[in-house]
């Protein structure tokens, strides 16, 4: 513990007070104060003037990033038939239909996705309070209720994130590993930035993005100027 605290101090060290970076400088300091014994994962948090408890003002969306996350995503689809057999070919790593919909009821969760034909969500909704608190649960918004999974297979284990507004108005998503180039790492987060500007709820008033801050694994959090974003 106190060599992750020296470690951490050290990293907070280059980060200078009361400073705020642009994305693209916050990406570079990022590489720099990421882990020395592992690939940490570069996340970002958004803090965002909407007012979650109204429906109007809910921020959730997908995008894919261009050069994906650094991680193969585990995805599990809910289909029968044909949909099934394409979603297999498409490389889901588990699918299934009522077996599968009762292994989940049982509390298997070892996937990072999960994709369901319309016809099974009757099934699959009971899954809510296994799935809903994870981020699990299939969503027609989000594209992974779909007739065609074997799409949505494709996108997710292509780099597609999902991300959602919380209760405290804040968003938070991945957009790639330390070890990505800083162009990489500027492509990714570029797409996720504009996709939330872009979901920017008409009935919102005053500043869209309030703070936000680039970090790593256990690393600490690097200020950004939201008047760059």
């Amino acid at each position: 513990m106190a060599q992750k605290s020296k470690a951490y101090r050290a990293a907070a060290e280059k980060i200078e007070a009361g400073k705020y970076y642009t994305p693209s400088d916050a990406v570079a300091l990022a590489k720099e104060t990421g882990s020395a014994k592992y690939d940490s994962t570069v996340e970002v948090a958004l803090k965002l003037g909407v007012d979650p408890r109204k429906a109007d003002q809910m921020v959730r969306g997908t995008v894919i990033l261009p050069h994906g996350t650094g991680k193969t995503a585990r995805v599990v689809v809910f289909a029968t038939g044909a949909a099934a057999e394409a979603a297999i070919a498409a490389g889901a790593d588990e699918v299934g239909g009522a077996e599968l919909i009762e292994k989940v009821a049982g509390g298997y969760t070892a996937f990072d996705a999960a994709v369901a034909t319309p016809e099974l969500m009757g099934q699959v909704g009971r899954l809510g309070k296994v799935l809903g608190p994870r981020g699990l649960m299939p969503n027609p918004k989000t594209g992974t209720v779909t007739p065609n999974p074997a799409k949505a297979v494709e996108d997710i284990k292509g780099g597609k994130i999902e991300f959602r507004v919380d209760k405290h108005a804040n968003v938070h998503f991945v957009v790639g590993k330390a070890s990505f180039s800083e162009d990489q790492l500027n492509d990714n987060l570029r797409a996720a930035l504009e996709e939330v500007v872009r979901l920017k709820p008409s009935s919102a008033k005053g500043r869209y993005i309030q703070k936000g801050a680039v970090s790593t694994t256990f690393g600490p959090g690097i200020p950004l100027d939201v008047n760059a974003i």
